[in-house]
């Protein structure tokens, strides 16, 4: 059977599966916080026909001959650099100018990552996602408390209203510090402060959907930190990062892989034309 035919399946395979990711990516454009991902293509091992030698004092030497075998794909990268930003107004909308995530409790338990600051209140005053999953943070009732062992297992739930339901006129400032108005004691107290969290390789985070993201083997472990603090960069109040798709990348990625199908497919034809011809020199 002829080489070229598995070469150009492999080529409409991995062509298939780019536009995949460009139709993913383009239909995410206008999605919080999403991260447009790309494909890279390696060719697959060669056929030696014949060997390199070596030249000698009578013959040149002479290069090795090979015959490709097809392509396939070779990673599918997320581009998780930052996108632009939109204000919205929104007291508990928040982006993040720098590398950090904030850290979201799923309904399973589990602990996520995401750059959708798009938060409420639920009807217990605690801090949620649109979807209703827990944002996580530290606890505190003084806000110069600087002693927290940083670690996931020490992060909590935040009832902005206090334990009581009371508290009101909730607020978080810049820094993640979120403070609400006790009217039993007429004072401003302070509830906690958010967390966000940084990865040696944020490209090695799985995304799970709803622009979360989990911890990978390749991603490395979070190393948890406050807005404007180290490298987890600062919070904007009253704003969404917007998907940083670039759409006409996109669609020029999309004509580039259309033509790469076509051309495979026309490799595919042409072979078994070529075939069909054999078949009847055999007939004849």
């Amino acid at each position: 059977m002829m080489r070229s035919l598995f070469s150009a399946v492999s080529g409409l395979k991995n062509h298939q599966t780019a536009m995949d990711i460009i139709g993913n990516n383009i239909s995410n454009v206008n999605t919080t916080a999403f991260k447009a991902s790309s494909v890279i293509f390696t060719d697959i091992y060669s056929q030696t026909i014949s060997t390199a030698t070596a030249p000698s004092a009578t013959t040149g030497g002479s290069n090795a001959q090979q015959v490709g075998l097809g392509m396939s794909i070779s990673a599918v990268k997320t581009n998780m650099t930052e996108g632009s930003t939109q204000t919205t107004d929104g007291n508990l909308d928040f982006s993040v100018t720098g590398e950090g995530y904030f850290i979201i409790r799923g309904s399973d338990g589990k602990d996520y990552y995401t750059r959708n600051g798009s938060f409420k209140a639920d009807s217990d005053g605690y801090l949620v996602t649109d979807e209703g999953e827990f944002v996580l943070g530290y606890l505190s009732n003084d806000p110069n408390v600087t002693n927290y062992t940083q670690t996931l297992a020490n992060l909590s739930t935040i009832q902005m209203t206090g334990a009581s339901n009371t508290y009101i006129d909730y607020a978080i400032d810049s820094n993640g510090l979120i403070t609400a108005y006790d009217p039993a004691t007429d004072a401003t107290v302070t509830i906690g402060r958010l967390v966000l969290a940084t990865f040696s390789n944020a490209s090695g985070l799985e995304k799970e959907g709803g622009s979360q993201y989990a911890e990978s083997a390749n991603s490395g472990t979070p190393t948890l930190d406050y807005a404007n603090e180290d490298f987890a960069g600062s919070l904007a109040v009253g704003s969404l990062e917007m998907s940083n798709v670039n759409l006409a990348t996109e669609l020029t990625n999309m004509i580039i892989m259309q033509r790469g199908f076509q051309a495979n497919s026309r490799v595919i034809t042409t072979s078994d034309t070529m075939l069909e011809e054999l078949v009847n020199l055999k007939r004849s």
